[in-house]
């Protein structure tokens, strides 16, 4: 069976007791998943559909679909009578852990995703844990020739910058995982 990799921040911290149970979902579906194992990786949208039933079970909300009704979203603002002024949209939440889910695939690194994930936690209300799956290798074709990018690695290297450094104190704790 393909290796699910995953790591907690900050360093200095253990990882959260739910973190196995979702990890154990990746692993239990790595078959359909793995970017190492596949010839070539699945979108975004496809990886979380498999991972669906297994998140719900945890007690995940989901994103259904592209459609309006089927996004999740968590405030950022609250305008008059209390209503979300600005929302930012998550793959999957768990209220009782106030965990935000976020699953990425080609685009992840070198779209930039990774970037615009950790940022929009950092604003996101009652998200006190992130959890974000990136492929351990992306794989594309440039100029012919097969390429890989290690998006599992750089990710992890941005992370481990970003809970180390002292001129940087982000409110909320990171798994990353890599599938």
């Amino acid at each position: 069976m393909p290796n699910i990799r995953f790591s907690t921040f900050p360093r200095t911290a253990p990882p959260p007791d739910f973190v196995a149970a979702v990890v154990n979902v990746f692993e239990q579906q790595a078959h359909e998943i793995s970017t190492v194992e596949l010839p070539k990786g699945l979108t975004s949208d496809q990886v979380l559909a498999v991972l669906r039933p297994g998140l719900m079970q945890l007690g995940f909300d989901v994103e259904g679909g592209k459609q309006r009704d089927q996004k999740i979203k968590r405030p950022v603002f609250f305008g008059d009578e209390g209503n979300p002024e600005l929302q930012y949209e998550v793959d999957a939440y768990h209220t009782d852990w106030r965990c935000g889910l976020e699953v990425e695939a080609g685009r992840a690194w070198m779209g930039n995703a990774v970037y615009r994930d950790l940022i929009q936690a950092c604003v996101m209300v009652e998200v006190d844990h992130l959890i974000l799956a990136v492929p351990q290798t992306y794989k594309y074709a440039s100029g012919g020739k097969a390429v890989s990018s290690d998006d599992y690695e750089k990710t992890r290297s941005v992370a481990d910058a970003l809970f180390a450094h002292s001129r940087i104190q982000l409110p909320y704790r990171l798994v990353l995982i890599g599938y």
